[in-house]
């Protein structure tokens, strides 16, 4: 190990930086974050740093050449100048004058060297290359800040309130460390993180003001997680992390295979199928899974294609849960309607072409209650119709017949977001017959509308295409 990671109180302490561009911004910011007095001294002073003096009291800029003298009374000092010579007679005087001393970019002129950071205050994580490659200690940041919630900061705070309740409440270090284990790994660490501070803190006060619930003992929790369209790169940060915590995963058709490949490699995973007409397990059966698998203590990850709450019956799944007390989670999901529109290079609304947008469901059931035709009709709109690859036929003739040109463009995407997407664009009256000629397989979105015309000049610049 070649440096000590440390991390100093920089508090009302008085810092120098020697250097007024660009790179002296930077380093500036963050030592001001932490809470420093800085003192900026440079001939020249680039106009960001001039905003930066303007923005902060604590910042002050003087137009002068470094001395010696500019160290005194300093804990730290920073040189980001362009000219060798000046940082050298920084780090020569920091080391004579005891004074902590980085050099930007020039390792064997530091006492310390400032790594990148993952500020989730106070929870910090520094990441270093020991100089050696500051592009690659940013990168693993990069990677690192995807799988540290920002609301990690607020969990610390929540637990910084009760850690001397806990030493009172628990005498060992062992018994301690297994409560705090189970809060940062439970439901009051996810209330955190779902942005309910209230009814984290109220929980856990509960478990040093009131005699432990023998019926709550052992309960696990269930997380709706929208999968998105197909393309494991749309999950959201949080969808992620719950489909790496959870013991049981239950997901459909719709999920890509690799978006469960993301999920939690010894997790037991149920497939409850959801094809048309097909379902593995009927939708009250799915329900009642999620709540006797909760009860059972364990962790539970419903995944679903798309969003959970558009078409995917995720109000249904949460009744009852609600109904049987069983604590649950709702991750959206980037739903088909956006992914496929954009991965297929057409806008769903342009100012030009259309001021709306409907999200319809094609599923037509024999017997189940028409679509509102003539409500879906209308000038500057772009229908979006989940689940009508096989009622096509029927979908194009009911536009038609209350009123819509049989011109309009309509596109079909298959396999949205996927690297086996595939786009056909025809009319009303043209798709019908086009699609007898291929062999079109669900998931299909049918896209309705003027915005699909955009698509010959869009298509080039979409993810895709």
């Amino acid at each position: 190990m070649d440096y000590l990671p440390l991390f100093l109180k920089l508090e009302g302490k008085r810092c120098l930086v020697v250097g007024a561009g660009e790179v002296a911004v930077r380093k500036a910011s963050l030592v001001l974050k932490a809470g420093a007095t800085v003192d900026v001294v440079s001939p020249q002073c680039c106009a960001a740093m001039a905003q930066l003096v303007a923005d902060h009291e604590a910042l002050t800029y003087r137009n002068s050449v470094y001395t010696a003298a500019d160290l005194s009374g300093a804990q730290i000092v920073i040189a980001a100048t362009d000219h060798p010579e000046v940082n050298e007679a920084v780090s020569t005087d920091a080391h004579k004058a005891n004074v902590l001393v980085n050099v930007v970019d020039q390792p064997d002129l530091c006492s310390f060297i400032l790594p990148a950071v993952i500020d989730r205050s106070p929870v910090v994580v520094a990441v270093s290359s020991g100089g050696n490659s500051p592009v690659l200690a940013r990168t693993i940041r990069t990677k690192l800040e995807s799988l540290i919630p920002a609301a990690y900061g607020k969990l610390a705070e929540l637990v910084g309130e009760f850690r001397e309740q806990a030493k009172q409440r628990f005498s060992s270090v062992n018994e301690r460390r297994t409560f705090w284990e189970s809060v940062l790994e439970g439901p009051i660490a996810e209330l955190v993180f779902a942005g309910d501070m209230d009814k984290a803190k109220q929980m856990l006060s509960e478990h040093f003001t009131e005699p432990e619930d023998p019926s709550k003992d052992g309960m696990g929790e269930v997380y709706l997680v929208g999968g998105g369209p197909g393309d494991p790169d749309l999950l959201t940060f949080r969808a992620l992390r719950l489909m790496q915590k959870s013991d049981v995963i239950l997901y459909d058709r719709l999920v890509a295979p690799e978006i469960v490949d993301l999920c939690r490699r010894d997790a037991r995973r149920i497939y409850v199928g959801k094809a048309r007409d097909k379902h593995t397990l009927p939708q009250q059966e799915i329900n009642q899974m999620l709540v006797d698998l909760a009860r059972q203590g364990h962790r539970v990850c419903r995944l679903k294609g798309g969003d959970p709450f558009i078409f995917g019956r995720g109000g249904e799944e949460i009744d009852l849960l609600s109904q049987c007390g069983v604590p649950f989670q709702v991750v959206p999901g980037i739903t088909a309607a956006s992914g496929c529109a954009s991965y297929s290079g057409i806008p769903l609304t342009h100012r030009d072409y259309s001021q709306s947008v409907q999200f319809v469901t094609g599923h037509l059931q024999p017997g189940a209650k028409e679509l509102d035709w003539a409500g879906l009709v209308r000038d500057r709109q772009t229908l979006v119709i989940y689940m009508g690859l096989l009622g096509l036929d029927k979908i194009c003739q009911r536009l038609i017949e209350h009123q819509m040109s049989e011109d309009m463009p309509v596109a079909l995407v298959e396999r949205g977001t996927t690297p086996e997407q595939k786009v056909y664009v025809g009319t009303l009256k043209t798709m019908p017959e086009q699609i007898k000629q291929l062999h079109i397989k669900p998931p299909t979105l049918i896209i309705v509308g003027e915005v699909v015309r955009l698509r010959e000049r869009l298509a080039w610049f979409s993810p895709k295409n």
